[in-house]
C-alpha cells in the first residue's frame, strides 16, 4: 500500500485535473486576474425574465450548465434550448413508445399514439428551428412555437381518454417550458435584428 504522503499527493493532483477540466477556459483566465464581462450569465437571466417564459426558476436551472454558461451571443444560446428541447422530446417520446407497448383501451392507444405524433413533431422542429436561427428569426419564431399546440392536443387526448400517467404529464409540462423558452429567445433574435428580416 502507498504512504499516506504519496497517496494525498495523487489525490491532489486528481482532484485539481478534474476541477480545473470542467471549467470553461474563460474561469481558467479569470486567475490570471483578466476581466471578463460576465455576459452569457446575463443573458441566460435576461432569457428567463423574459415575458413568454412560462417557468423562470426551470429556465434558469435547465441553463445553468457550464457549456451554456459560456455562451456568449443570443444565437448560441438558441441553438442550445433548440438542442435541450429536442433532447427532451427525445426522452418522452421514449417513454410514450414504453407506454404504447403496455395494454390498454383503444382510446388510451388512440390518444398514446397522437401524442408520439406529437412528440416526433417537436423533434424535427426543434432540430430545424437550430438551423433557421441565423437566417431567419421569424420562421424559427413560428416553427417553435407550433410545437404548443401540438403538445396541448396530445394533453387533451390523454385526459379525454382518461390516461393516468405521471410521467407523461411532467414530459408535457417539461416540453412547454422548452417552447416558451424557445419562442423568447427567437423573439430576442427578432429584436436584435429588425432589419434583417
Amino acid at each position: 500500500m502507498a504512504p499516506p504522503n504519496q497517496l494525498c499527493l495523487v489525490l491532489v493532483i486528481f482532484i485539481s485535473m478534474f476541477s480545473l477540466s470542467s471549467l470553461p477556459t474563460s474561469a481558467i483566465i479569470l486567475k490570471a486576474n483578466v476581466s471578463l464581462p460576465v455576459l452569457s450569465s446575463q443573458l441566460v437571466e435576461n432569457l428567463c425574465n423574459g415575458k413568454a417564459v412560462e417557468n423562470r426558476k426551470f429556465c434558469l436551472k435547465a441553463l445553468s450548465t457550464p457549456k451554456i454558461i459560456a455562451v456568449m451571443d443570443t444565437t448560441q444560446l438558441g441553438t442550445l434550448i433548440m438542442k435541450l428541447g429536442a433532447a427532451n422530446a427525445k426522452a418522452t417520446l421514449n417513454v410514450y413508445n414504453e407506454i404504447i407497448k403496455k395494454p390498454g383501451s383503444p382510446q388510451a392507444l388512440k390518444a398514446l399514439n397522437c401524442c408520439v405524433e406529437a412528440y416526433k413533431y417537436a423533434i424535427l422542429s426543434f432540430e430545424m428551428v437550430s438551423s433557421e436561427l441565423v437566417e431567419d428569426p421569424q420562421t424559427a419564431n413560428y416553427d417553435v412555437a407550433v410545437i404548443g399546440p401540438e403538445i396541448g392536443n396530445c394533453e387533451k387526448e390523454l385526459i379525454n381518454a382518461k390516461v393516468q400517467a405521471p410521467r407523461l404529464l411532467v414530459g408535457n409540462r417539461f416540453m412547454k417550458y422548452y417552447v416558451s423558452m424557445g419562442y423568447e429567445i427567437t423573439s430576442t433574435l427578432e429584436l436584435e435584428n429588425p432589419n434583417e428580416y
